[in-house]
Formats: C-alpha cells, structure tokens, sequence
C-alpha cells in the first residue's frame, strides 16, 4: 500500500494532496501579513475614544468599506460575526423575532427555503415549524437546481422570508438567485404584506453565499437580495469569522444581545485581526476570482471526464454545467463512502462526502439523497489554488485503485 512516509521512484517524498477545500482553506500568506499587526501592535478596543481606539475604530471601519466594495453596498449594511452559520442565524432569528417583537402571531406567518441548504439554515426552518410558523422545503430537480415553477406556486400572501443558498457546499451546484430575486419582486408588487405586518417589505430574499466569493459575483444589485451570507473560512480567510450584509430597509432584531456594536445587531467586541482578515480575503478574491475559476475549470472537467470514463458506474452528483468551478461530487456503485475517505487519506489525499457540520450525525449526503441519488453514496473533491491536473490524475489512479 503507498505511504507518505515512503519515497516515490524518483526519490521525493510526495506531498499530501488536499481537495476538501469546500470544509476550510489555509489562510493567504497576504491576509496573515494584513492581520499580524493588529494581534500585538494595534491591540486596541474599537469602543474606545484614545488613541488605540480610534486607530481600531478607523481599522473596523476601513475593513467594512472593502467588503462593501466587493458587494456594492452601503457599509453600514455589513455586519461582522464570527462565522457563515452566526451569519445565517442572524438573517432567520433576526427577521421572525422582529415579528414576533411586534406581537406577530408566528402562526400568520410562511417561510420557505430549499432541502439542500446547510444545516445552519435547516436547523432554523425546522425549530420555527414546530413554533407554528408556515414552512415550504422547495426540492430540487435531478440537475441539484431548484423548481422555480415549484417555488412560485409555494409564495403565499404571508411569506415573509424566503432563503436560498447561492452555490451548494455539497454538490457546487449554482442556484438561478437573480431569477428568484425577481419572482419576489412581482410578488411584493401583488401583495402588500407590510399594511398587515409592520416592518420591512416582504418576502425578506437571504441567500447563504458562503462558497461563492472565491468563484462568483457578489453583486447584491445584480442578485437581488436583501441579506447575505459571508464565511472567511471558505475563502483562503481566518477561521471564525463571518459577515451578514443586511440591506437598510430590512428590519430585525439581535442574535446576541449586550453591547452597541454593529449598530446594535451583534454585541460583543469585534475580533479587528480577524475581520481584517477577512476583508483582506474577500478583496483578494474578487481580484483573483475570474483567472482563477478559469483554471480550475479545466481542471474540474478533466477530473470529471476521467472519474466517467475510467470508473464503471460512475456518476457525477448535480449539473455539470451549472456548478461551481472547483467541486467534483461523484457516486461510485458498491462503495462505502466513509471507508473509501479513510482509504484515500491513507494514499495522501483528503476528500469528503457530506457538509464538516453534519460530522457523524447522518451518514450519508442528504443533499445527494435528494437528487434521487440510488446508490447511496458520495465522494466529495473541492479543487483549490493548490491543485494542480497532476494532483487530480494521482487522485483519479487511487480511486481506481482503491475499489
């Protein structure tokens, strides 16, 4: 069996190989650069009115402008968490409990969402639906693309937040936003929900764009949404770090409650090394976004067409067209996915098959479930600025080897 701590035939040991970077990316060494200073140096409180608090205050502020920039919105509608999930809680929790603050009977009031979006969203739905509140899940079609016809039909006069995810972390499939930002749209023009409910205009449009920075546009003009998810983890950022753009006429309430930071919408001290972080990566990732989605595009087709041709049985999991540039998600008849990860990991090469924060709750992909997938596994590979083709033919010929 190959072993990372034997040499090859040309005498160089050979280096792991990682393809699960749709779970986490390591850090840029230009965001480490951008976030040194402010650990040791610049240490000061953003709450403060000396001068190591205006420097922090000045450094918050100048970090919200550049994440505004790449979104195209006011920098008062960017709020910093300390994760993609923090992000969408405060989209979901934020909205109902406004409701419920303004003595909403939760009973009124209809949601909808997808059955493929991330647990942190799911997790939500599935807590205000036993609270009485009205839920539609949309499925999705055997392409991972979700039933627009379906979703219009579920629309009811007393929806008032709808969430869709942006690109799948499971299967990287791209979901029409824009498409749906206008099915709402005509909707809000047909019913005016807020002559019965107070705040904001209604259906509230969420979308969780966590995988999407590093391969995708983020204008929210051009996607039509109101709120948005961002996770630093996902694009080369720190850990524990996350931002929700919420647009000015969107009214909620907070997650967290204690001080005034984030104009009220997340106490707590804001974490400057980290949000520099990850204004730095989101800056670097648009800049880099479309050399980048190009190459990894090649890649991801040639690990495609190889995995199809070269495995009996294969299949690819969602649309090979409408997907994102770096994810690969394929079922293999026969196969354990779990003792095949573990297999492949022995062989130098990290892959998975499911959402990290799903851990060891449910075995299989729920989202792969949903395509109608009957095999009943899935292997999972998210391409990143590491991978190279010849990393992906070494994955191809382990695969094949390890059947």
């Amino acid at each position: 069996m190959f072993n990372l701590k034997n040499l090859s035939k040309k005498g160089e040991q050979r280096k792991r190989i990682f393809l699960d970077h749709a779970t986490s990316t390591p850090v840029r060494k230009e965001v480490l650069e951008a976030m040194q200073p402010y650990w040791n140096e610049k240490y000061g409180n953003p709450g403060t009115i000396h001068q190591f608090g205006m420097e922090a205050k000045k450094t918050l502020d100048d970090s919200r402008k550049k994440v505004a920039q790449v979104l195209k919105c006011h920098s008062d509608e960017i709020i910093f968490t300390a994760s993609g999930t923090e992000s969408n809680s405060l989209a979901i929790f934020g909205v109902l409990e406004k409701m419920r603050e303004e003595k909403v009977d939760l009973k009124d009031l209809h949601i909808i969402t997808t059955v493929m979006e991330h647990p942190s969203i799911l997790n939500w739905f599935e807590k205000y639906e036993k609270e009485g509140v009205q839920v539609s899940y949309i499925g999705i079609d055997e392409e991972g693309i979700i039933d627009l016809k379906k979703f219009r039909e579920e629309l009811k006069p007393n929806t008032v937040f709808v969430s869709v995810m942006y690109a799948n972390n499971e299967i990287g499939t791209i979901q029409p936003i824009s498409k749906i930002a206008h099915i709402l749209r005509t909707h809000r023009k047909n019913n005016h929900l807020e002559t019965r409910f107070p705040s904001g205009g209604f259906p509230v449009f969420h979308t969780d764009a966590s995988q999407a920075p590093l391969y995708l546009p983020l204008d929210i003009h051009s996607l039509g949404v109101d709120m948005l998810t961002i996770d630093g983890q996902k694009i080369y950022g720190p850990k524990g770090v996350g931002a929700l753009f919420k647009k000015r006429e969107a009214e909620i309430i907070p997650l967290m409650i204690g001080g005034s930071q984030e104009g009220g919408l997340r106490a707590g001290t804001e974490n400057i090394p980290l949000i520099v972080g990850l204004a730095k990566s989101l800056e670097l990732a648009d800049k880099d976004r479309e050399k980048e989605s190009a190459r990894l595009l090649k890649i991801r087709n040639h690990f495609i067409d190889r995995v199809l041709k070269e495995i009996p049985g294969a299949v690819l999991n969602g649309s090979r067209e409408k997907r994102m540039p770096n994810n690969v998600n394929i079922s293999i008849p026969g196969i354990d996915s779990e003792f095949m990860i573990i297999k492949l990991d022995n062989k130098g090469i990290a892959c998975s098959s499911k959402s990290a924060c799903m851990g060891r709750i449910q075995k299989a992909s729920y989202v792969v479930e949903c395509l109608g997938n009957s095999l009943g596994n899935s292997l999972r590979f998210t391409l990143g600025k590491s991978t190279t083709k010849k990393d992906v033919d070494y994955t191809v010929e382990m695969i094949k080897r390890s059947i």
